[in-house]
């Protein structure tokens, strides 16, 4: 008996140990998420004619990846479609970490049947951004998915907590497969008016039996009376410009990519391509009937966009029966981008608000800052360059390497690109280049994007935010180059951006320091010039070992270890 207490007492104290050491382990760094997705076709009639769209372990939309600041990700991404791929995460800070952007001029393609593992983390950052495959149009038929970052438990949120969080993605959509919108711009055709609108990757409600198909699965979202719910909504689509509105409510703007706004109410909202925002919509009116939850395209005209419309369901618990009758009006401006301008420009910074760190938004006194250099970017609707149809910024319409540049730097591969891009408009002819930004490592630039197209463009540095420039005007933003790496800047509508319309910039720290840049990731694909470097996977996956499954493993021999040293003791 005095043995068995004894070893019972050992057990116990190894107990107290381990759940000591494990606790240490715990707390000693950041958490850690794991992810497996498995990237391929699959086939969707969203707007009643059957298409091919990617899913992601069969979903369309793609799974939310729900985290919290500082939390370390890691994404398995297995490439089952035909062609290559490469995931990037729009919005998400990749602080001294280029090497994950998921862009071709940071990272090889994924090639058909493999895999390769994102590994990164969202520092000091929170909100509500997606992310989608970046190259061939492949946006276009799906593969987009949301990702919040939700603030740590010790920095306060600008509002009280919500009774639900819901992720809305509004989108135009073509029919046709993204090969087929690929081979159009190919022969220097335009795209023309969208099909329709998706809301969640689903048609629209059949609100007019004349212009909405019978039998097409609309988006419907539940809720209950005099709750409070925050609606976090993505336009993923091509290039059109989409007004949201919800009818009879007020959406309370709170968040926009990453920052809190001043709260403020609006009845409806211009979302460009790109952008995401959050609003608090409050249940207050009578559920006599469902409410109607609307997108629809903006600045347009003709006849055929009368289709481009997104119409799903608000259904309080308590609903008396169907939504019916007009959808709420959109701003009747076809011609006039005056109250979208003055809408944009009504957004403000919450500069009181904390971020992802306990200091307030909003600390630069920009007043007194140091302007290093200065860019304007011009674009011009799409022209002939070489015999194909182009789209440019400066006069330079982006030709991408088949080695990525920031590899191309790291193995000194000399050639690949130019550090000539020009700070403003030639007035000489246009071409075809590779010619990126060099930007001067923690300074501060300012880029003036000039739109001389007929459209309104939107814009995104990657690592940084979005920019909207309505036609014939002109936007100003100011730029700190504090992270290292080489950042794509791009025109998020799909067309421009397929057609050239891009750049990157540059960040070279001059100093030979590894502490403000991530190293070349152990798992770098290796393409290009590069191309002998790479080592052959096995396709589709066989004998993968995904981060996941070996942190399961990881688990599964370390309960084995406690058992076998418990059992010694016995």
């Amino acid at each position: 008996m005095a043995s068995l207490r004894s070893s019972l007492a050992a057990i116990e104290v190894m107990m107290m140990i381990m759940a000591a050491a494990m606790a240490g382990i715990c707390s000693a760094g950041d958490p850690f998420v794991y992810f497996d997705w498995n990237v391929a076709y699959m086939k969707a009639s969203p707007l009643g004619v059957e298409k091919q769209v990617i899913s992601i372990n069969g979903q369309f939309p793609g799974p939310l990846v729900n985290v919290t600041t500082n939390w370390n990700v890691e994404v398995n991404v297995l490439n089952s479609l035909d062609e290559p791929l490469l995931i990037t995460w729009d919005g998400v800070q990749q602080r001294k970490n280029s090497w994950q952007d998921g862009v071709m001029g940071t990272n090889c393609p994924i090639p058909v049947g493999w895999n390769w593992t994102y590994r990164f983390q969202v520092k000091d950052q929170i909100g509500s951004f997606f992310y989608f495959p970046s190259i061939g149009l492949q946006r276009a038929a799906g593969g987009f998915g949301g990702f919040t970052a939700n603030n740590r438990p010790i920095i306060s949120v600008p509002f009280d907590t919500p009774h639900g969080d819901i992720t809305l993605f509004i989108g135009d959509w073509f029919n046709k497969n993204h090969t087929d919108l690929r081979k159009e711009l190919d022969q220097g055709k335009a795209l023309g008016v969208p099909d329709g609108v998706l809301m969640n990757g689903k048609g629209p409600y059949r609100y007019n039996n004349t212009i909405v198909p019978a039998d097409i699965v609309h988006e419907t979202i539940n809720v209950q009376p005099g709750k409070t719910y925050r609606f976090r909504v993505h336009n993923v689509g091509m290039f059109t410009c989409l007004n949201f509105r919800v009818q009879s409510h007020n959406l309370l703007l709170t968040e926009t990519e990453g920052s809190y706004t001043v709260q403020q109410n609006y009845t409806n909202l211009d979302i460009f391509v790109g952008q995401s925002y959050s609003f608090l919509i409050t249940m207050d009116q009578n559920a006599s009937s469902d409410y109607y939850i609307v997108a629809s395209a903006r600045f347009v005209n003709g006849s055929k966009w009368g289709r481009v419309v997104g119409v799903a369901i608000l259904h309080y618990s308590n609903s008396k029966g169907k939504a019916s009758g007009p959808l709420p009006d959109p701003p009747n401006d076809v011609y006039d981008k005056t109250y979208s301008m003055n809408q944009a420009r009504s957004i403000r910074w919450n500069v009181s608000a904390s971020g992802a760190r306990p200091n307030p938004q909003g600390s630069f006194r920009y007043g007194s800052i140091n302007v290093t250099q200065v860019y304007v970017l011009k674009n011009q609707p799409p022209m002939l360059i070489d015999g194909k149809r182009r789209a440019t910024l400066n006069g330079i319409s982006y030709s991408s390497p088949e080695t990525p540049l920031r590899l191309a730097d790291q193995y000194d591969k000399k050639g690949v690109y130019n550090l000539n891009f020009p700070t403003k408009y030639d007035a000489g002819s246009p071409k075809i280049a590779t010619s990126i930004i060099n930007g001067t490592y923690r300074g501060f630039m300012e880029i003036v994007f000039q739109n001389n197209d007929t459209r309104v463009q939107s814009y995104h540095l990657d690592g940084y935010a979005f920019f909207v420039v309505y036609p014939g005007a002109w936007t100003a933003v100011m730029v700190s180059l504090d992270n290292v790496g080489i950042w794509n800047l791009r025109s998020e509508d799909l067309d421009s951006w397929y057609l050239g319309q891009e750049t990157y910039i540059s960040v070279v720290n001059p100093e030979s320091t590894n502490k403000t840049e991530q190293p070349v990731p152990d798992n770098a694909l290796y393409c290009g010039l590069l191309k002998d470097m790479q080592k052959q996977q096995s396709p589709h996956g066989q004998g993968l070992n995904s981060s996941s499954t070996l942190a399961s493993r990881s688990g599964m021999i370390l309960a084995l270890m406690i058992v076998a040293a418990l059992l010694m003791f016995l």
